[in-house]
C-alpha cells in the first residue's frame, strides 16, 4: 500500500493520503462520509469466545509475536463486528524488547518490568538500533491488509490501524516496572533528573517513528498513539515534560503519509493541550461528554469515541440510548468516529458490541 506524503492544515479535504476510499481515513480527515465510522477499543480481546480459544494454546506474547496468529485474531473480531477499522492485535510494551528491557505478563498483576529503568547510566544503555526485530507486527499488518485488500458489499474499504504508546506512558512503564497508581517513580525522574528523562524520551520517539514507519510500509493506514497514563498528569507536568516529545512522535509519523489518532484515559483537563500535538484526531474517554470534549479540542479537528464501555452490559434499550447520544452529541459533524471510551472488558456480551455497531451504522445513515 503507498502513503503518499501529506500536507496538513484546516482544509483537510485538499489532504491526499492512501485510504481514501474507507470512511474511516476520510474521517479522521474530516472529510464527508455517508455514516458514522465504527471501531472499538479491544475489539479482539477476552470477550470473544474465538480469542479465548486461542489463548487456551497461547500466551498474550506467543499471539503477538507470531504473525499467523495475530493476524487471525485481528481479522477474526473485525469481520465479526461489522466494523470499519481492524486494529492490529498487539502489546505496546513489544518495543522494550529490542531496547534492552525485558518484561513479562504476570496473572493478576498485567506487565512486569524486572529491572526498571531509573538512572541515566540505565537511559543511556537502551538500545535503539533493533528495531527490524518489530517486523513480526508489520508481518502481521501486511496478512491482515492483504485479506482486507478487496472493497466490501458496500463498497468501502476496511481501515487497518497500526499502533505504538506515547513517551510518556512507555517511559512511565520502564521506570515503574508495571502499573502505578502515583507515577512517583516516573516524576521523581521528570523532576529531577531532566537529563535522564529527555534522553529516554528520546530515545522512545526514536525507536517509536522506525516502528511506525514498518506498520505503514505493511499496509496501516492510521496510527493510533496510546497515552494510556497521561491523565496521572497536571497540565503544567504535561506541557513541561510531554508535549514536546509527544508532539514530534506525532509530527514524525504523519510524515509517514497517515493521519495519527491519539488517545488517553482521564484526559478531560489536557484535551486542549493534546491538541497541541497536531494529531488528527484526538480520542475521547467516557467521562468527559462528547460535545464538551470537541469543543476543548477545537473544530479543526477529529474526535473518536465515547461510549462508557461498561453501558455495553445495559439493558438493549438503555445501550441503544446511550449509543443515541453520543451520535446526537456528534451531531452528523465531520470528523466523528464511533468508538467506545476505552477497551471492552472481559465478559462483555458480545450480542451487545455487535448491536451497537449495527445501531451505529443504522442512526447515523439517517
Amino acid at each position: 500500500m503507498n502513503h503518499a506524503p501529506s500536507e496538513r492544515n484546516d482544509d483537510t479535504t485538499s489532504t491526499a493520503l492512501a485510504g481514501g476510499t474507507s470512511r474511516f481515513v476520510r474521517a479522521c480527515l474530516r472529510q464527508p462520509v455517508d455514516r458514522t465510522p465504527v471501531w472499538l477499543l479491544r475489539q479482539a480481546g477476552r470477550y470473544m469466545p474465538e480469542y479465548m480459544a486461542v489463548r487456551k494454546h497461547h500466551t498474550l506474547l506467543e499471539i503477538c509475536r507470531t504473525p499467523e496468529i495475530a493476524s487471525e485474531v485481528t481479522i477474526t473480531a473485525a469481520e465479526r463486528l461489522g466494523v470499519d477499522a481492524a486494529i492490529i492485535f498487539a502489546d505496546l510494551l513489544l518495543p522494550f524488547t529490542p531496547m534492552g528491557v525485558d518484561f513479562e505478563f504476570l496473572a493478576g498483576e498485567g506487565p512486569v518490568v524486572h529491572s526498571p529503568v531509573r538512572t541515566l547510566e540505565q537511559v543511556q544503555a537502551l538500545r535503539t538500533d533493533r528495531v527490524e526485530e518489530l517486523q513480526y507486527v508489520a508481518q502481521a499488518i501486511e496478512k491482515v491488509s492483504k485479506h482486507f485488500s478487496s472493497p466490501r458489499p458496500d463498497g468501502d474499504q476496511l481501515g487497518i490501524i497500526g499502533f505504538c504508546g506515547a513517551p510518556f506512558t512507555l517511559a512511565s512503564y520502564m521506570i515503574e516496572g508495571g502499573s502505578s497508581r502515583n507515577y512517583i517513580e516516573s516524576k521523581r525522574m521528570m523532576y529531577g533528573d531532566g537529563a535522564a528523562w529527555s534522553l529516554l524520551t528520546e530515545k522512545l520517539v526514536d525507536v517509536l517513528v522506525a516502528y511506525a514507519a514498518q506498520q505503514v510500509e505493511a499496509g496501516a493506514d492510521v496510527i493510533q498513539v496510546f497515552d494510556s497514563w497521561a491523565g496521572a498528569l497536571g497540565v503544567t507536568d504535561y506541557r513541561e515534560y510531554c508535549l514536546q516529545p509527544t508532539t514530534e512522535l506525532v509530527r514524525r509519523i504523519q510524515a509517514l503519509g497517515v493521519p495519527v489518532i491519539y488517545f488517553g484515559v482521564d484526559t478531560a483537563s489536557l484535551l486542549s493541550t493534546m491538541r497541541e500535538t497536531g494529531a488528527d484526531v484526538i480520542g475521547l474517554d467516557w467521562r468527559v461528554p462528547l460535545a464538551e470534549g470537541w469543543k476543548a479540542i477545537g473544530e479543526g479537528c477529529a474526535v473518536q469515541g465515547n461510549l462508557d464501555p461498561i453501558a455495553l452490559f445495559a439493558p438493549e434499550d438503555v445501550l441503544q440510548t446511550r449509543v443515541r447520544e453520543v451520535l446526537d452529541a456528534a451531531a452528523g459533524r465531520p470528523g466523528h468516529i464511533f468508538n467506545l471510551g476505552h477497551g471492552i472488558v472481559p465478559g462483555t456480551p458480545v450480542e451487545n458490541v455487535i448491536k451497537t455497531v449495527e445501531w451505529v451504522k443504522e442512526l447515523s445513515a439517517r
